[in-house]
């Protein structure tokens, strides 16, 4: 008898997204990720963020967001472009119609924090959307750094043995 193993894509593929310097109550969205080849059941993400000096304050967190689309690219949930770019929400808006992955907690300055590892599929009921991406929400009282903010993600597809 056949079993159905999830197998796993290559690992830390990128998502482009500039991320560094990215003010706070700044939006920032990806660029989309095409899954109609190889067709992914799920793609598990993970975001690096790091803030200027000084301490977090206020909310002290990033929130990522999913954005997605059935129609072979535009029009995105939310209201994203499906480019790497500022998104519009006014700032300190709780973004809609866009699924929350997951949040990044901040707690000391001037630190690198990796986030859980997040479900895109989870995100939108159990199917990851044939074009995605995601969206970053900085909340933590003040500008990510310059540089070493990134995310990545590794798709899962199911394979039988």
């Amino acid at each position: 008898m056949n079993e159905i193993r999830a197998k796993y894509g290559s690992p830390k593929q990128p998502i482009v997204i500039a991320l560094n310097a990215l003010a706070d109550d700044g939006y920032r969205q990806s660029g989309s990720i095409d899954n109609t080849e190889p067709g992914f059941l799920d793609a598990l993400v993970q975001v690096q963020v790091r803030v200027t000096a000084g301490a977090p304050a206020g909310d002290c967190n990033c929130l990522i967001y999913a954005y997605g689309t059935s129609g072979g690219g535009a029009p995105y949930s939310g209201g994203a472009s499906g480019d790497d770019a500022a998104f519009g929400s006014l700032a300190g808006e709780l973004i809609t119609n866009c699924p929350l992955l997951g949040i990044v907690s901040l707690d000391t300055h001037n630190e690198v924090f990796t986030s859980d590892v997040f479900s895109v599929a989870a995100a939108f009921g159990g199917i990851l959307p044939e074009d995605w991406g995601v969206i970053v929400m900085n909340q933590s009282g003040r500008a990510l750094a310059s540089a070493g903010n990134s995310a990545w993600y590794q798709g899962v597809y199911a394979e039988s043995q």
